[in-house]
């Protein structure tokens, strides 16, 4: 297949309201180029890329290229998918009938990758979080960095940016094998743990993309608290939050308190400084670390560096602070797998005295229904630090059920763990028991990859009525 041609032709993305289709689309526009795209749902996202003048269609049809083809004819779109769009979608139908040229939305930022001098952020769990720290790191030290990553910054309001520099700062995703189109100047691989068995036979074959997409990096850098990254990927940088690692970067005296982390940080033995995050989580001192190298790498000084971290304020649907209801503080936080579960459980723990909260109450909507069945026992043990467990049915992101698989089943299997579960199988019935639930000192975390945080502004429109009433 021929390359992606980043200076040539329009460029059409179906499903260009995802959050990493949206983010190449936004790039290509602000470079000036001519780019439309359908999806289905119109949201902040889509209005944003309507703001730079992308033409956007409601729905996914062959008919769009015929309008297309009215207003600019002659030209021949690019056409970009995502794994997302299946075979049968009929546009993508249409696309192929009348010979356009179709590429997979990983072809678009490899192409752009081989254009930057480039920071692929790779790894199971903490890429939006370690590619938001490396981009707002080279943002606030005035390199203009270009940024793609899956996750939205409230720094350049949304999950891309154009920067005048020469880095690029990019997340790459490892759910449908496309990691090993990358070919970046430094490559960051934060863990490997197996996470999309729609794909995946094993994490042996997992690993094995993990090794080819190292291989093709200029620098690795890795973190050696994962046993499978630690044993499997040779890199020319480690980072750990243990001592006993001998990593080239290191955190020490690691602190979590109610407003955020501190850590010492030693490069190759030596003390560089302390650093003080917004962020809480041990896993957040590792993205953190992973950062520190990279920066360290291109040149920056430590203060810095820490200057920029200290300041960070997370990405979007990251431990993200969205209001109260009834004096029952709102989360919402995009984990959707078992080990990032715990992690979100354990940093919440850690700051229960910053939002005057006395009991966790983790709702949780459960994604795909594979990753759902390959770690349904996992996922029923991983909730045990919060006090009350509320569950959904699950989100399936275009999988077809799996018998006896079901938001359910895992209510079920969570009662095994936990004293207190509820199940909820609409989100409307979820918000009729929440508003009446919900009480003052609950610190209450949305969890989940769906849809689950539509949730939140129904109990904040409920709130404002309240206090409009009571005035």
């Amino acid at each position: 297949m021929s390359e992606v041609n980043l200076f040539d032709a329009p460029f059409h993305f179906i499903g260009v309201g995802g959050i990493g289709m949206s983010a190449l689309a936004y790039i290509l526009a602000k470079k000036g180029l001519r780019v439309s795209g359908s999806d289905l749902r119109s949201t902040h996202i889509t209005h944003r890329l309507q703001s730079l003048g992308v033409t956007i269609f409601t729905e996914q049809s062959g008919a769009n290229f015929e309008k297309l083809d009215a207003s600019f004819p002659g030209l021949r779109p690019q056409v970009i998918c995502s794994t997302a769009i299946g075979q049968e979608n009929s546009e993508f139908l249409a696309a192929k009938e009348r010979g356009y040229p179709i590429f997979h939305r990983a072809d678009v930022l490899a192409a752009l990758i081989r254009e930057y001098c480039s920071v692929a952020v790779a790894g199971t769990h903490g890429k939006t979080t370690t590619s938001g720290l490396i981009s707002y790191i080279l943002w606030d030290a005035g390199l203009d960095p270009t940024v793609i990553i899956g996750g939205e910054v409230s720094a350049w309001e949304g999950n891309a940016r154009l920067g005048t520099g020469n880095y690029l700062v990019a997340e790459a995703d490892e759910s449908d094998g496309s990691l090993v189109k990358y070919f970046p100047h430094i490559g960051v691989i934060t863990n490997i743990e197996w996470d999309h068995p729609d794909h995946y036979q094993s994490v042996h074959q997992l690993v094995g993309v993990f090794q080819q997409f190292a291989h093709q990096c200029k620098t690795v850098v890795a973190c050696l608290d994962c046993p499978v990254v630690a044993k499997s990927i040779t890199a020319d940088i480690t980072y750990s939050i243990k001592p006993e690692s001998k990593a080239n970067y290191i955190a020490t005296n690691i602190v979590h308190g109610p407003l955020g982390s501190q850590a010492d940080i030693w490069e190759n033995g030596s003390l560089l400084g302390s650093i003080s995050l917004q962020l809480s989580g041990n896993h957040n001192i590792s993205n953190s670390l992973a950062a520190i190298a990279v920066a360290r790498k291109l040149g920056l000084d430590f203060a810095t560096i820490a200057k920029a971290l200290a300041s960070f304020k997370g990405a979007k649907r990251r431990f993200e602070y969205r209001g109260s209801y009834r004096g029952a503080t709102l989360i919402d936080d995009y984990a959707h797998h078992p080990s990032e579960i715990r992690c979100t459980l354990a940093a919440a723990n850690s700051r229960l005295s910053q939002y005057g909260a006395e009991r966790i109450v983790a709702v949780f909507q459960p994604h795909r229904y594979s990753r759902t069945a390959t770690f349904m026992e996992d996922f029923a043990a991983s909730f045990q630090e919060a006090d009350v467990l509320i569950l959904t049915d699950i989100y399936s992101a275009g999988e077809a059920p799996i018998e006896g698989v079901s938001g359910e089943k895992l209510a079920e299997c969570a009662r095994k763990y936990h004293p207190q579960v509820y199940y909820f199988p609409q989100l409307s019935n979820l918000t009729d028991f929440l508003s009446g639930f919900l009480q003052k000192g609950d610190l209450v975390l949305f969890m989940g990859a769906g849809n689950l945080n539509q949730v939140i502004p129904s109990l904040l429109s409920l709130e404002e009525k309240s206090l409009l009433q009571a005035a």
